[in-house]
């Protein structure tokens, strides 16, 4: 075991990927489905035995630069992971391109959830192969942020840090030249965590009626935000609105990492109530909901039909699943979400839903987006100007680390928000380049840069497909789901001079 740790960390990776591919064989070797069980145990034994030969060839490799090498495996394992999983999904999906297959293994693995395909198309195997690769790449950003971007100040801890950008703090990179050890240490502290929440989500969805493959899947995307599901999301499901409950509750890990259980064994406990995130959290998705139901009260007051109370009551709950829904970059859509537009007559505000999806969940959690801390900062900042323009001479309290979050972390907030800013254009620009008109453009890119696939579907006043896109953007849209899920500060710091050194 000692010999496999010691291998590269995109080895080992490409390792576990092949080793996932046999649950898949063996689910629909259960179900008598031999054609696509073959598919999953070829490509299987085909990836093993590469990952053999590269273990080999790179047993006695040690990196010089160990902050780049952590990097590097990050970006190498986006780059090379989504092309191994297209193998098996290629093979076992009829009439299909490998290059839609590529697209939609980067979209599962960056858990943005966006799919080219209508989900009577997949067989039951690759529904799950797909909730695989995004619950697993859920847990993979989820790792690497507190393993590798936490320790190097990048991923939205250098607005506390207050150290270097990319550079980080001490001696701890140094002190793990191989990335095995460092990441071992976290898996086994993060993973029955993880494991274990989305095991009561499942165990939940089954109570409340939902079968056992689509509870599944359901509740790995919840967990790791992906939103994929295999029945087109919760209107195809059988719990209704008690899963919706369940689903909500745990959606709640993905805007503050102090509420997953594990996490407080490695940077210690913290009472949640008190944590910047989660109060920012809970405040958007009330304001939000409060704002989109009485729009939707307003215009249907003067209808009022016999059972307008239980419609106001499905409506006010569809506002506050969906908005925390997209705040966390699921893309799950409440059952009564259109329910509501029927009763007041008004359809809701996409651009709303594109806010919550930009503004994403918490720092180390599998949400996208620009991060609710960072946000925060920014918040906090504006606060503090606003007081000053009021008393010029008022020092700021709160201790040193409110105002460190003030004045640096609210400066490198500000940058990342404009490099996030200036992503969205430049994929925008090159979306019309394709010939995509402007506001689906804009949808595309906000889309994929959250990690919001399903964010394409409601935002507009059609639904937009993926399906219809041409070649070179889904090519775009694949890079920018890359770009957003490892940010734009990790991939500057990886190609930045000083990092190159030894």
């Amino acid at each position: 075991m000692g010999r496999l740790l010691d291998l590269p960390l995109l080895v080992i990776l490409m390792g576990i990927t092949a080793l996932a591919m046999l649950l898949p064989a063996a689910h629909a070797f259960v179900l008598r489905d031999f054609f696509t069980s073959r598919a999953f145990f070829y490509s299987s034994i085909l990836f093993l035995v590469l990952t053999a030969i590269l273990g080999v060839a790179t047993s006695n490799y040690t990196p010089r630069n160990a902050a780049r090498s952590h990097l590097a495996a990050l970006l190498g394992a986006y780059l090379v992971l989504p092309v191994m999983m297209a193998f098996p999904f290629a093979e076992a999906v009829p009439d299909t391109s490998f290059a839609n297959s590529w697209f939609e293994m980067v979209s599962d693995f960056t858990t943005t959830g966006a799919t080219l395909y209508a989900p009577d198309r997949l067989a039951p195997s690759v529904h799950l192969w797909r909730g695989l690769v995004g619950w697993g790449g859920g847990f993979f950003i989820l790792l690497a942020a507190l393993a590798v971007l936490a320790p190097l100040n990048l991923g939205g801890f250098e607005v506390l840090s207050g150290g270097a950008v990319g550079r980080g703090v001490g001696g701890q990179i140094t002190r793990v030249a191989d990335p095995s050890e460092r990441l071992i240490r976290y898996t086994l502290v993060l993973f029955p965590a993880y494991g274990g929440l989305t095991l009561v989500l499942w165990i939940g969805l089954l109570i409340a009626g939902d079968p056992s493959l689509v509870a599944l899947i359901h509740a790995m995307s919840t967990l790791s935000t992906s939103g994929i599901s295999p029945v087109g999301g919760l209107a195809g499901a059988r719990s209704g609105i008690p899963g919706e409950m369940l689903i909500f509750l745990f959606l709640i890990f993905a805007i503050s990492r102090h509420s997953l259980p594990g996490v407080s064994q490695v940077e210690g406990r913290r009472d949640i109530r008190t944590d910047p995130e989660f109060r920012m959290g809970v405040t958007v998705v009330v304001v939000v909901t409060l704002l989109l139901f009485l729009r939707h009260w307003t215009a249907a007051y003067e209808t009022r039909t016999p059972d307008h109370l239980i419609q106001a009551l499905r409506a006010l709950w569809a506002s506050a699943f969906t908005a925390l829904s997209f705040l966390s970059t699921t893309g799950f859509q409440a059952e009564g979400w259109d329910t509501a537009q029927t009763w007041s007559g008004l359809n809701a505000p996409g651009l709303i839903l594109v806010g919550l999806a930009l503004m994403g969940g918490g720092v180390a959690t599998t949400a996208g987006g620009v991060k609710l801390l960072r946000i925060y900062a920014l918040f906090k900042h504006g606060q503090r100007e606003m007081e000053k323009l009021v008393h010029p001479n008022s020092i700021g309290g709160a201790g040193p680390m409110a105002r460190r979050l003030r004045r640096e972390g609210a400066y490198v907030a500000w940058i990342f928000f404009m490099l996030f800013g200036l992503a969205v254009i430049l994929v925008m620009a090159l979306l019309t380049l394709t010939g995509i008109a402007f506001e689906p453009a804009l949808v595309f890119s906000v889309a994929a840069l959250s990690t919001t696939g399903p964010l394409a579907t409601v935002a507009t006043e059609m639904p937009l497909s993926y399906a219809a896109l041409g070649l070179d953007a889904k090519l775009i849209l694949a890079g920018a789901m890359v770009l957003g899920r490892l940010e734009t500060l990790a991939i500057i710091a990886l190609l930045a001079p000083d990092s190159w050194r030894n």
